[in-house]
């Protein structure tokens, strides 16, 4: 979950949280070639080979502002390609071998091109040798990711290109790895990652922190945390281990809601079908360290201690946009609009708003948080963000969740309940785009009409004359 401009994810989660009161794979790209030709970031990814692991051996001291590293990428090429991308942004490359044997390589803005002596067919190992000080990504929106120096370390968030910022790869949506990280870091911290974490050596003043992550994921999913931490190591009662990292300063603000995660992920396993990952948790910074929630896989990032309907959001984010991952970033809608409706789903089941009612307070408009927020939810269909600017905006997230419920109304609600659960195992560690999501629809429940919903709620512009 990202806001649509700095500092409005409040603004933005009150639009889509409304309250009883106010109602009155990819894209196809040359071999070895630069970008898949995703339509919001046509550099992002590289064309010719699919990335299976990324093997990833980092240093970084927080007070001189250095990463080293090493990234051994393995990769499969379906055809002979002479020369390959990968995207890095900033980092000095020292050194750069393919299958062992000195590679020949070049800069140009995020594209680092490699030429190997040989070309490369079937599976190859991409080893780069690189350093210096990571930057921070602003993107189209305004928001910031990459790399986010904080107080006492450092946090890496990804989404949509900001894993650019730290190790070099494949950074598109379309191709998913699995990972494995050794992260150096001075006495006094700690280095957090996705998955399960895979030991630690010290050495010195030194601690190696190792973690695995087992599933595919998309790099923009990929996260690091480097600072202090409480950090907490349970399972739940179905036996799923759960490791939890808090800043020191945000642990009382977050012992109740998080008290409250067990509960979250027994819910959306009901709800979703079987959790798709060997593990769970959080990570909870501060306020200053991050100014939006994301949905980085197993372990989503919270900035400060997040309220129960965040949490929900953050976590059916692990089904919907983790596991099922967008084919493009036009599909971000399949992302958000599910998760949103796992907010609606969940306050339906716990005393709250019914999912109708919530549609129907967002239809009327009867609660706009700040002003133009109303136009804002019908200024594009969700389908159809207009640039890169609005891929976090209001109707990829409310309209989003608005085409669920009109799914909802139109099959009914055991129907529906099965169709989540049939959307999310279909494309289990995939990707899929909004293309398969309707098909998957249509399938679903032959005997029903869902044009009126693709045409007027999906695609279409402005808002539908009716609810």
């Amino acid at each position: 979950m990202r806001p649509h401009r700095p500092g409005s994810r409040s603004a933005l989660a009150a639009l889509l949280v409304v309250s009883a009161a106010a109602c009155g794979g990819g894209p196809g790209a040359p071999a070895g070639g630069s970008g898949v030709g995703d339509p919001y970031f046509p550099k992002a990814g590289n064309g010719g080979y699919d990335v299976r692991h990324y093997a990833l051996d980092l240093a970084y001291d927080p007070r001189a502002h250095r990463l080293t590293g090493t990234a051994v990428i393995t990769a499969r090429a379906a055809e002979d390609l002479s020369a390959l991308n990968l995207d890095l942004e900033g980092l000095d490359v020292e050194e750069v071998t393919v299958d062992g044997a000195a590679a020949r390589w070049s800069r140009t803005g995020q594209e680092l091109t490699v030429r190997p002596r040989e070309a490369v067919r079937g599976t190859f190992r991409v080893t780069v040798r690189y350093a210096g000080a990571p930057v921070t990504v602003t993107d189209p929106d305004g928001s910031e990711e990459g790399w986010l120096r904080t107080a006492d370390g450092a946090l890496a968030l990804g989404q949509p290109v900001g894993s650019t910022a730290w190790f070099p790869g494949n950074h598109h949506p379309s191709d998913k790895a699995t990972y494995s990280l050794a992260v150096t870091v001075p006495e006094g911290v700690r280095a957090v990652s996705n998955g399960e974490p895979a030991g630690e050596e010290r050495k010195g003043d030194r601690t190696t922190y190792r973690w695995r992550t087992g599933e595919p994921m998309a790099s923009y999913l990929a996260t690091l945390a480097v600072g202090r931490y409480d950090v907490r190591r349970t399972t739940t009662a179905g036996g799923l281990p759960v490791y939890t990292a808090v800043d020191p300063e945000q642990a009382e603000a977050s012992r109740a809601s998080l008290a409250r995660l067990p509960e979250v992920l027994a819910w959306a396993e009901r709800t979703f079908g079987p959790y798709p990952f060997s593990s769970a948790g959080v990570i909870v910074e501060r306020p200053e360290d991050a100014g939006y929630a994301l949905e980085t896989q197993s372990r989503p990032v919270f900035p400060g201690a997040p309220d129960t309907g965040l949490l929900v959001h953050e976590i059916a984010h692990q089904w919907y946009g983790d596991s099922v991952t967008p084919r493009t970033w036009r599909d971000m809608w399949l992302n958000e609009g599910f998760a949103t409706y796992a907010e609606w789903l969940w306050r339906e089941e716990h005393g709250g708003d019914t999912a109708q009612r919530t549609f129907d307070a967002l239809y009327a408009g009867g609660y706009v948080p700040d002003a133009g927020a109303e136009e804002e939810l019908w200024s594009f269909p969700p389908a159809e963000p207009p640039d890169a600017a609005h891929l976090s905006a209001a109707p990829v997230y409310g309209r989003g969740a608005m085409v669920l419920h009109k799914v909802r109304q139109t099959v009914g609600d055991d129907a529906f309940r099965d169709l989540l659960r049939g959307w999310a195992r279909a494309h289990r560690h995939g990707n899929a785009d909004t293309g398969d999501f309707t098909a998957f629809v249509e399938r679903s429940a032959p005997d029903r009409d869902f044009a009126g919903i693709w045409e007027d709620w999906l695609y279409g512009a402005g808002r539908p004359e009716r609810p």
